[in-house]
């Protein structure tokens, strides 16, 4: 699909149809733009979601894709190729979401499903190590001069959970530091001021959480020296670590002030306290090294998944060999999992990292330079319809804020217009594109975005917001 700069946009529902006369068809090797009416059907996602919720909570296995926080029916997803996806109904849509961030290289990046292909046809799984195991450890270990040994997991969630658990061991302490609106998965310690999705619903934590299960972690404004600062010659000599995610991206994309980094690392250096990178969403997405090889900062420990899985199930945490070496069977630091380094997950992650590091000196800068031209377009239009936004990109990772203040923490996200986010989420739905279903999460890019896709997405943005003004 290429850019249909000068369309028109409107959407009215009339049953289980949305209607919009924003469309280009492909003539020849030119592309063509018409005004063509077409509709958005979705009488079989109704029927597969109303069938899924007889059998799953809000009929989703993660609460952000029921489309709550934003309103209207959620698609249900049968395919993806290249920058798009396509619902039960035959709808097609630009995708910005990526299965939230995995997907650097596009929808069934060939590289990617090939090895998947051989490996499936290997065994799926056999409880015993493999060699691809160590071919992707390996990966991960050149990009990441602070990793020395890793233990693969099956989530973000796992990862991050073990690593806190090894660095209480190496400290003898008792208390951790995380910061508002980062997410560092469902464990119980760490749903305490959480973003994404426990942002989206206004949870302040979680039901079936005890007060004591949390009372070691202390939750502190990101962004904010001064306020860890005090924790640390509050809580002296007691606190295990540190975690925070480098670039945040569930609170939307909120980029470290200059300094903050620096200054969270010789802080944990001074209190002798670890320092954990959560790279679970930047890890080769923001660079090929994560946030830690951007902005130039060694974390004693770091987690890793989505993009090192290839968009299968994956986690790992990793830092010194030393430290690492008190994991079991080693040492008296227990973690154990029947899946992790699953076959498939490894020969997935081995195929993406491998095409990201042969041509990571363009594409890198590519998926940068594509990102920019898309968040300053949809930002610079938005204010031509008299729309307050500001926006912040890292990389191909990025956020429009529906608010006038420059997003810098969780106090300054939560102001966002989330209603207003949730007329543009679904304005830009039936156009086609496809969108975080949260005002707090990042959206993301990848190399199978073209500069077309760019454009048409600006455009479609222009007449949403165009229509939100009327």
């Amino acid at each position: 699909m290429g850019c249909c700069s000068h369309a028109l946009f409107r959407v009215s529902p009339i049953g289980n149809t949305r209607y919009s006369v924003l469309s280009c068809y492909f003539n020849s090797n030119l592309f063509q733009y018409g005004l063509v009416a077409v509709s958005r059907k979705l009488n079989l996602s109704n029927s597969l979601q109303q069938r899924a919720e007889t059998f799953f909570p809000g009929g989703v296995n993660s609460p952000v894709r029921a489309f709550r926080a934003v309103g209207g029916e959620p698609p249900i997803i049968v395919s993806g190729a290249g920058a798009r996806m396509t619902d039960a109904d035959g709808n097609r849509y630009i995708d910005y979401v990526l299965s939230w961030g995995p997907l650097i290289l596009g929808h069934c990046a060939p590289e990617v499903v090939e090895a998947v292909i051989e490996a499936t046809h290997k065994g799926t799984s056999f409880g015993a190590s493999t060699p691809t195991e160590a071919d992707l450890a390996e990966e991960v270990v050149k990009a990441f001069p602070s990793i020395e040994k890793l233990r693969f997991v099956s989530s973000g969630t796992e990862a991050t959970m073990s690593a806190i658990r090894l660095a209480r061991a190496a400290t003898s302490r008792k208390y951790i530091v995380k910061f508002e609106g980062c997410y560092h998965g469902h464990s119980d310690a760490l749903l305490v001021k959480a973003g994404s999705g426990v942002a989206t619903f206004g949870i302040p934590g979680s039901a079936g959480v005890p007060e004591e299960f949390v009372k070691f972690t202390l939750a502190l404004p990101y962004n904010n020296v001064a306020a860890l600062e005090e924790a640390f010659a509050k809580f002296k000599n007691q606190i295990a670590c540190v975690i925070i995610e480098p670039v945040v991206g569930n609170m939307g994309c909120v980029p470290p002030k200059p300094g903050y980094l620096e200054s969270v690392r010789s802080l944990t250096q001074r209190e002798g306290s670890l320092l954990i990178f959560d790279e679970v969403m930047t890890g080769f997405r923001v660079s090929y090294g994560g946030a830690q090889e951007l902005y130039g900062i060694k974390p004693d420990l770091t987690t890793l998944g989505k993009v090192i899985g290839g968009g299968l199930p994956v986690g790992a945490y990793g830092g010194p060999a030393e430290m690492m070496n008190e994991i079991s069977p080693l040492g008296p630091v227990y973690q154990a999992g029947t899946l992790s380094g699953n076959p498939l997950a490894m020969a997935a992650g081995l195929a993406m990292l491998r095409t990201l590091g042969a041509g990571r000196r363009t594409i890198y800068p590519a998926l940068d330079a594509r990102a920019a031209k898309l968040v300053s377009g949809v930002t610079r239009a938005a204010h031509e319809a008299g729309i307050e936004m500001t926006a912040n990109q890292v990389g191909s990772m990025f956020t429009w804020f529906f608010t006038h203040r420059e997003v810098v923490d969780w106090d300054t996200a939560a102001s966002c217009n989330t209603e207003l986010f949730g007329r543009f989420h679904r304005g830009m739905l039936d156009a086609g594109i496809w969108l975080p279903a949260s005002q707090f999460e990042a959206a993301f890019l990848s190399t199978a975005h073209t500069a077309e896709d760019i454009d048409t997405t600006i455009a479609a943005a222009s007449e949403v917001f165009a229509a939100m003004r009327a």
